[in-house]
């Protein structure tokens, strides 16, 4: 027995160090793989905005004064928080009450994105799926006249991206929010007019987010507003946010006015029927104040990370909802504010809109519309910024002056974009292949190449054009940092006395990942230098 037991002793031995260094090595590969979400790198980033409110406030009463708005009231988020707002004229003219960054506006279609929010926090709770078709949920539905024999049902994705084949129905949707829900129901058994059939065209429809609205009231057991007021409203502390404006107090209340034979005449306010659904296409009423709450909201779900979730609505569903899931437009010619040309491309999200132009750069937001009001909101995920405006002017969009504004801010203040941390595994990968550079010696056994690599890459080749390009360079004076794409791709660029060396490579989607790709090229000398 003794002479048993020191073999299985050591056998046991043998065995925990070989489970320790698979853990160390496995924990080394999570390590190396780890997520590193991007981050600003400017210091004095938030110094430079402030810097810039003064210009913003001007651009703001300018633009009020100039387009006959009575009053507007505005904003500007900025990582998490409102960190200005400003105000200019009145509420009220003939009580010249002025208006504040309390003061309460219709913000119409900006509406949407909460109707959005609540359908997409049903289906997390697993009480709806967007490729349900609707009429599931709206039994009226199964009845209407498809224009096609081949059409599919309407979804509620149909829905949510203006998607259903209803015509463009701006203004006579603004008409509607008074109509109770046996209004809307009666509507639909008339059977609905359609423009294309469902899913292969994008056409704004005020309708199909009457019809989200009833979705939710008949999922939720509540009025849609009282689902979206317990659960996102109030979490959010937007307590005096309403969709009645005879709820409010009448100077708390911005009275709508249009611009009409040179004076202001005031529109007589639409009610928000308290047994309908029109409401959840553009009825809600808030302030900058209330509202800046939900852009921050927005905001934080930008970029990935682990954080904690803030509980209105996972991050996840967030960034969904920002998605550009039905393309809608394209501009090579768009000119902004200060008269440059920079093309732009367009898409509808669920309940907000998505443009990206020629330099990369994401705006999402929606704008909104209603007699007697015009607002827009717009964020930049990319810069952490964003800014709301509300005017108390029939149709008085603010779209035109966000978009001045944001674009100033960017130029004047020198914003860049997050910039993409280096991941811990690219940059291993990285220092491996420099030390295998020019002459590719044992390659093959450093373990670091994915199993494609050898035969895409025939070494002989690998080593003719690595040493080429060296002699060329002449003696290296730098290995240039990373520059990553992502967290499995990047370049960099190895510096020499006589020219620049550029080499590129991706990542397998192994554990740990290895070289798949791999491209090398001369640089020019300038370009090693700027970088």
């Amino acid at each position: 027995m003794k002479k048993l037991f020191i073999p299985v002793i050591f056998c046991i031995l043998l065995l925990s160090c070989a489970e320790k260094e698979k853990g160390k090595v496995l924990a080394q590969a999570q390590s190396d793989t780890l997520y590193r979400p991007a981050a600003f790198t400017d210091p004095l980033r938030l110094e430079k905005i402030k810097a810039m409110f003064p210009v913003i406030d001007s651009l703001y009463r300018n633009y009020a004064i100039d387009n006959h708005f009575p009053g507007i009231a505005f904003g500007i988020v900025v990582d998490g928080k409102l960190e200005y707002s400003g105000n200019y004229g009145y509420t009220d003219i003939a009580n010249k009450i002025p208006v504040t960054s309390t003061s309460l506006f219709r913000i119409a279609s900006m509406s949407k994105s909460f109707t959005a929010m609540a359908i997409l926090k049903l289906r997390d709770e697993g009480k709806l799926d967007l490729d349900d078709p609707a009429d599931l949920y709206i039994p009226q539905l199964k009845d209407i006249r498809y224009p096609t024999a081949d059409a599919p049902r309407i979804t509620i994705r149909h829905l949510l991206t203006h998607g259903a084949g209803f015509p463009e129905d701006n203004p006579w949707g603004d008409r509607q929010l008074a109509d109770s829900d046996k209004d809307l129901m009666e509507f639909v058994g008339k059977h609905i007019s359609f423009s294309n059939p469902p899913g292969i065209a994008y056409e704004y429809s005020n309708l199909g987010f009457a019809l989200l609205g009833k979705i939710i009231t008949s999922v939720s057991g509540k009025r849609y507003q009282d689902y979206i007021k317990e659960n996102i409203w109030l979490p959010l502390g937007m307590k005096t946010s309403e969709w009645e404006y005879s709820n409010i107090a009448s100077e708390k209340f911005a009275h709508g006015y249009r611009w009409l034979n040179e004076k202001w005449n005031e529109e007589t306010p639409l009610h928000d029927a308290p047994d309908g659904s029109w409401g959840a296409m553009g009825s809600m009423i808030t302030s900058i104040d209330e509202f800046a709450n939900y852009m921050v909201l927005h905001l934080s779900a930008w970029p990935p990370s682990n954080a904690e979730e803030m509980g209105t609505l996972k991050r996840s569903s967030i960034r969904e909802m920002h998605h550009p899931w039905r393309f809608n437009g394209m501009n090579p010619d768009y000119k902004y504010p200060d008269g440059r040309v920079c093309g732009i491309a367009s898409a509808y999200c669920y309940g907000l809109g998505w443009t990206r132009d020629c330099d990369g750069r994401v705006f999402i937001g929606h704008s909104g519309g209603l007699p007697g009001y015009g607002s827009q909101w717009r964020i930049m995920p990319d810069y952490g910024i964003g800014v709301v405006a509300f005017s108390n002017r029939t149709y008085g969009g603010t779209g035109f002056v966000n978009t001045r504004v944001l674009d100033t801010l960017i130029k004047m203040a020198g914003l860049l974009p997050r910039q993409l941390p280096v991941s811990a595994i690219l940059e291993k990968r990285k220092a491996e292949l420099v030390n295998l550079l020019p002459g590719w010696n044992n390659a093959e056994a450093s373990g670091i190449f994915a199993e494609n690599f050898f035969p895409d890459y025939p070494i002989d080749t690998l080593k003719k054009y690595a040493k080429e390009l060296y002699a060329k360079a002449g003696k290296i004076i730098a290995v240039k940092e990373m520059k990553p794409e992502n967290q499995l791709r990047g370049s960099f660029i190895i510096e020499g006395e006589k020219t620049g060396i550029e080499i590129y490579f991706t990542l397998s989607p192994e554990n740990p990942p290895l070289i798949q790709e791999y491209r090398i090229k001369e640089v020019p000398k300038e370009k090693t230098i700027v970088q």
